[in-house]
């Protein structure tokens, strides 16, 4: 059946894809010219495309045997956010397979979904069988920055080769969250992303008199800016529940035996075990202060101060989001974007669901798959512009002692070699069957 999905995994952990933001880090090409040699061995034709030198996005379109379907998109992103070996027990690009799981940067996000899709297609290839509707696959760079290079670029410039495409799948859901019941009982959790708050970061610029720092200063920019984060990091957004949301509560308190008393969403959710931490940010909008820029010397007090601030905004509020922010700022500080991507939603109750459902069922029968909203953002805001549906779909089996959560982007990242065997039964289940 050629390469194993966990030796597969491994040799894409080992091509070092480190996004360092605005353009540097190393480039996607050696993994897209990996992802393409294996497309093209299953058959298909990859087209390679690159906005610049080195980042690379690949794509290959499977046809279905039913031309009548929509088709659907498959992708993921072959970058991966910096590592530090003197903070991991084993190198971050070693690859190594050691005590049941393939180690290193992006074995969770998203080399594994990588290799579960090609293992499947170099399956289907093997077998003489494929999908019932066209099935694009998208491998694309820069999805760990702002996507400028990867999944935007691609649907500003060449749209064209997602055409008849109505829903996708990608990073963000489909894996277990062992949960247990009000009775003891443990519970295989399976979320479905269908819905993304969206990214509004800010840039706030207070401005003041300069001078010198011994002397009264009434309009001193650093403390009016201080001031200003102050009152919006202690404000406490008001509860907003989006229908992904409302869902994810309504079906994991059934699942979980736990009462759902809709007037204390706060109390309720934390009842939810080691599914509150799925949803308790996603119950309303965040503003969280990150960044600091004032001053060059301390006896001076400068003219300017300014803040970012990590916006993130439910469907439907943003308007009123931004009039409580300017109110909370005061006057005297202006905002700005530094990024803006709206939230995206797609239907929890959908035939696309269903048969995400029904192909996690076939391989975990007692699976109690529900949607939920991720707090933070993935490149189905780039096709989610072309009127797809976007899903957060990459299957994976979880036992309870694995914290996934604290995998992606962390300290000895790793992913199981059965979770992996996993995903690509339930992929080859899906991408055969919807």
């Amino acid at each position: 059946m050629g390469e194993a999905v966990e030796e597969l995994c491994s040799r894409l952990v080992r091509i070092d894809t480190t996004n360092l933001g605005g353009g540097a880090g190393n480039p996607e090409r050696p993994a897209a010219e990996l992802v393409a040699g294996r497309l093209g061995d299953a058959g298909l034709a990859p087209v390679l495309l690159e906005r610049a030198p080195g980042r690379s996005n690949v794509v290959a379109r499977w046809p279905g045997t039913d031309p009548t379907l929509p088709a659907l998109l498959v992708q993921a992103h072959l970058d991966v956010v910096p590592a530090d070996p003197a903070e991991w027990s084993r190198h971050p690009f070693s690859g190594e397979i050691h005590d049941g799981y393939v180690w290193g940067r992006g074995s969770v996000d998203m080399k594994d979904m990588v290799a579960n899709v090609l293992t499947v297609l170099a399956r289907w290839a093997a077998e003489g069988r494929g999908p019932r509707r066209d099935v694009v696959f998208a491998f694309v760079a820069d999805e760990e920055d702002d996507g400028q290079w990867g999944a935007h670029w691609l649907v500003q410039e060449h749209a064209s080769l997602f055409e008849g495409c109505a829903a996708a799948i990608s990073e963000s859901g489909g894996y277990t969250v062992p949960a247990r019941s009000a009775t003891g009982e443990l519970v295989h959790l399976y979320p479905v992303g269908t819905a993304e708050r969206g990214t509004s970061h800010l840039r706030l610029t207070a401005t003041g008199r300069a001078g010198h720092g011994s002397r009264r200063n009434d309009d001193n920019a650093v403390e009016k800016l201080v001031h200003a984060l102050s009152r919006l990091a202690a404000h406490q957004w008001p509860i907003h529940l989006i229908p992904t949301v409302r869902a994810f509560i309504d079906r994991v308190g059934t699942a979980l035996g736990a009462p759902v008393d809709w007037n204390d969403v706060d109390a309720t959710i934390a009842g939810f075990g080691n599914a509150t931490k799925m949803v308790e940010n996603v119950v309303r909008n965040s503003t969280r202060p990150t960044v600091l820029q004032a001053g060059y010397k301390v006896n001076v007090v400068p003219g300017v101060a300014q803040a970012q601030v990590d916006t993130r905004v439910l469907p439907g509020t943003e308007a009123v989001m931004l009039a409580e922010i300017d109110r909370l700022l005061g006057p005297g500080i202006t905002r700005e974007y530094v990024a803006h991507q709206p939230p995206v939603e797609s239907r929890v109750d959908s035939p696309w669901f269903d048969a995400m459902a029904a192909a996690l069922r076939s391989q975990d029968p007692g699976a109690v798959v529900v949607p939920y909203c991720m707090g933070g953002g993935t490149d189905a805001k780039a096709f989610s512009q072309l009127g797809i549906e976007c899903f957060g779909f990459a299957p994976l089996l979880l036992s309870p002692d694995f914290d996934y959560r604290a995998m992606a982007h962390g300290v000895d990242e790793r992913v199981p070699v059965e979770g992996l065997r996993f995903g690509v039964e339930v992929l080859d289940r899906f991408l055969s069957d919807c």
